[in-house]
């Protein structure tokens, strides 16, 4: 874990415990990513692991402060997309990490949005049967969602991430900074997850998102309401902790989490990707709620609520035109929480409390009853 003792540079650091590795939060911290991940994740040699939007960013900072600690550290970098995430860049990298020399003394730095911390943290897990990964998030999305807990994977034509292991990052670095070269449908994007957050959890949050929303979107990075957008984080980051911490694998309480995901990632992965997938779990959400609405789970406006606060942020809030509902169904159907041939939802009973606490976080929904939503 980070050596709390170090002076920083720039503003105080917050230095999130998420139970065996810190998460550390603060403007400029980039400039200090060499510093971090090697005191937390000691190694004879770094890799930069990026994609091809990120990399002409922040790379040659990143692997310059890796390469004055030590060996030459090699830059592997992937296109940037969802459509990336997959077999194909986990076998292109690691290839590129065997012939750059990479041992199993080595350890990965994932610099990049969702897509490159799910994917280098695969490679991490898999390369020379697992070696430590440093997750250095340059998106909200991945900030408040991928590079925290574990899950790392990539997809297939057969659905999302069902290719992938548990593999814990020794830390995370997030520099809110590095947003301001983030596109506002990205940050946007990342605020469907942050909504995420408060439905499942804290309806009080839910509302401040959704009020503050505005002004995290602003067009110029300098009109934003900066201080709303560091308690996004930091709550966001705080919450979600606070699941995985509960459950790890998976088991329960950390289904909480797939919100909006049963049906948003069907319909991510039948746009071709063309939808963000922060877009997609949006619209998943406002669908798994109405679903759950006429099955008597979910309070009666809860859809309605969660279309609103969509709307609030100028994201999609209606099922996209393209895929159909039975084409919809059937890609749930091989999505990895069904289990018994049956899918299974994660949906709270209001904003703020989800349903089927006392039965592994899920419930059962007809598929007559989500077809009727999806409709």
């Amino acid at each position: 874990m980070v050596d709390r003792a170090t002076p920083s540079r720039r503003d105080p650091v917050s230095f999130i415990d998420a139970g065996g590795y810190d998460i550390s939060v603060a403007a400029g911290l980039l400039g200090r990513a060499g510093e971090i991940a090697s005191a937390a994740a000691p190694a004879f040699r770094y890799a930069v692991i990026s994609d091809s939007n990120v990399a002409p960013l922040y790379a040659a900072s990143v692997t310059a402060q890796l390469e004055r600690i030590g060996e030459s550290v090699p830059l592997c970098t992937i296109p940037a997309g969802e459509a990336h995430k997959n077999r194909d860049s986990w076998a292109t990298v690691t290839d590129q990490l065997l012939a750059a020399g990479l041992g199993r003394d080595s350890a990965i730095v994932a610099l990049g949005g969702g897509v490159v911390c799910d994917l280098a943290g695969f490679v991490a897990a898999t390369f020379m049967r697992g070696v430590p990964v440093v997750h250095i998030p340059t998106t909200l999305l991945s900030m408040i969602d991928a590079s925290i807990g574990g899950k790392t994977g990539v997809d297939t034509p057969h659905g999302k991430n069902l290719v992938g292991a548990f593999h814990q990052p020794s830390a995370v670095i997030i520099d809110p900074e590095v947003l301001d070269t983030l596109p506002v449908s990205d940050l946007r994007a990342g605020l469907a997850e942050a909504l995420k957050h408060g439905a499942i959890a804290d309806a009080a949050y839910f509302d401040f998102i959704a009020d503050a929303a505005p002004r995290l979107l602003a067009d110029e990075p300098r009109e934003r309401d900066v201080l709303a957008l560091n308690h996004v984080i930091e709550k966001s980051v705080r919450l979600k902790v606070g699941v995985v911490a509960a459950d790890e694998r998976e088991k329960g309480a950390r289904k909480a989490l797939n919100f909006g995901h049963t049906i948003g990632h069907a319909i991510e992965l039948l746009s071709g990707f063309g939808m963000r997938h922060g877009e997609a779990v949006g619209v998943g959400m406002v669908l798994e709620a109405a679903a759950a609405e006429r099955e008597g789970i979910t309070d009666a406006g809860t859809a309605s609520r969660i279309r609103e606060a969509l709307l609030s942020a100028g994201l999609p809030a209606v099922r996209p035109a393209g895929p159909s509902v039975s084409a919809i169904l059937e890609s749930m159907r091989g999505d990895k929480k069904s289990r018994v041939g049956t899918i299974e939802y994660a949906v709270p009973t209001r904003i703020g409390v989800m349903a089927g606490a006392g039965d592994g976080y899920t419930v059962r929904l007809s598929d007559a009853v989500v077809a009727e939503a999806l409709a």
